[in-house]
This record gives C-alpha cells, sequence and structure tokens, in this order.
C-alpha cells in the first residue's frame, strides 16, 4: 500500500508539473494577442512581475536546499520541480520587464501594486506574503532527513499560499492579457502543489503550519 500511495504521489507531482510546463511554454509562444500598449512602471502589471520575480527566487533557493539535505526521492523530485517551473516562470517574468524597458526595482514598497504598500515591513528577509524569513532559510540548510523534508514542505506549503495569493491579485488587476494567463496558471498549479504537499506531510506525521 505504501510503494502504491508513493507511485501515486509521483505520478501526481509529474502532472502537476507537466501542466505548469504546458501553461509556461504556452504563454511564452503566445504573441499577447491585442496586448500593445506597455504598462507603466507604477501599473499591477509591472509590480507583479518584479514582486514575484523576487518571490519565485526565494522557491528555487530553498528547493535547492533541501534537495541536499535529503535522499527521499519524492520530495527531491517535487524540489526541483518546482525550482525549475518557477526558474523559467521568473525569467519570463523580467523579460517582460526588460521588453517594457521597465526597471526590475522600484522605490515602492512591495505589493504597493496590490494597494498592500503601507503593511509593515517584511521580518529579517520575509518581503512578501509567504515568504520564508533568513532565519528560517538558514535552518533548513542545517536540517536533514525528514526533518528536512517536513520543514521544507511546510515552508513551501506557506511560499506557495502567499503566491497564490499574489497570481490572483494579478489575474484579477493586470492588463496585459499573456501576463495574467500566466498568472491564473500559477493559481492553478501552485494549489495543485499545495494539495499535493498537504498529503507528503500527512504521510510524515506532519501538518502545515497554517
Amino acid at each position: 500500500m505504501r510503494r502504491r500511495h508513493v507511485g501515486w504521489a509521483a505520478g501526481a507531482a509529474a502532472a502537476v508539473l507537466v501542466a505548469a510546463g504546458a501553461i509556461t511554454y504556452a504563454v511564452a509562444e503566445d504573441s499577447g494577442g491585442t496586448d500593445t500598449a506597455t504598462p507603466a512602471a507604477g501599473s499591477a502589471d509591472a509590480g507583479f512581475a518584479r514582486d514575484m520575480a523576487v518571490h519565485h527566487q526565494q522557491a528555487v533557493e530553498m528547493s535547492y536546499i533541501v534537495r541536499d539535505r535529503t535522499k527521499n526521492e519524492e520530495v527531491r523530485r517535487l524540489a526541483y520541480d518546482i525550482a525549475q517551473t518557477q526558474a523559467n516562470q521568473r525569467g519570463m517574468l523580467l523579460g517582460w520587464l526588460d521588453l517594457w524597458g521597465l526597471p526590475k526595482v522600484s522605490a515602492d514598497p512591495p505589493m504597493t501594486w496590490m494597494g498592500m504598500g503601507d503593511m509593515p515591513a517584511g521580518e529579517d528577509g520575509a518581503l512578501m506574503p509567504g515568504m520564508a524569513t533568513n532565519a528560517e532559510m538558514k535552518k533548513l540548510g542545517t536540517l536533514n532527513g525528514k526533518q528536512a523534508e517536513v520543514f521544507y514542505l511546510q515552508l513551501m506549503t506557506d511560499h506557495h499560499k502567499g503566491g497564490v495569493h499574489m497570481a490572483r491579485g494579478c489575474a484579477a488587476k493586470c492588463a496585459v492579457g499573456v501576463e495574467k494567463r500566466l498568472a491564473q496558471g500559477m493559481v492553478e498549479a501552485q494549489q495543485s502543489e499545495i494539495e499535493l504537499m498537504a498529503g507528503m506531510l500527512k504521510e510524515r506525521g506532519a501538518q502545515p503550519r497554517s
């Protein structure tokens, strides 16, 4: 029964990756249709691209850390899939900013484009919803085996929840169609991964932190 469940989880992870990859490449190949206007530097389109690029970068770093801390193939596969998908999407977001001739950093606080620029400054490197603190990232790098797996799955679940919140904001507020479609794809893929990680945590006698 255990082997069958692990096989199902691996298959589910692969399905999520295929879906996310299909979304990413479909968006990359999309000319954008009538998306002819260049967004302003303070637009939701630009703000989401900048903020999500930062958000994604931490997920990539976190995923590569855990791959060095465990030999569990299920967790290593999920971490690799997340790292590859989010690194790819991050490149697209930064590429759009280049295409639009907009800066990759802003003097405005994170999440200003969502009307959340007045939220308290992020604690210890956790600049946006769901992001891990510097202390949590450091702790992950000290754990091994099951402890590393559980902590990674908890951190990434929180990370994905924050990412889904941001992506929903872009899907509602962004004006560039190709970016709105990418954001909606992120919502769907990351929600699927949240469900997958809940099952993986349960297998390890743990649960999400929130």
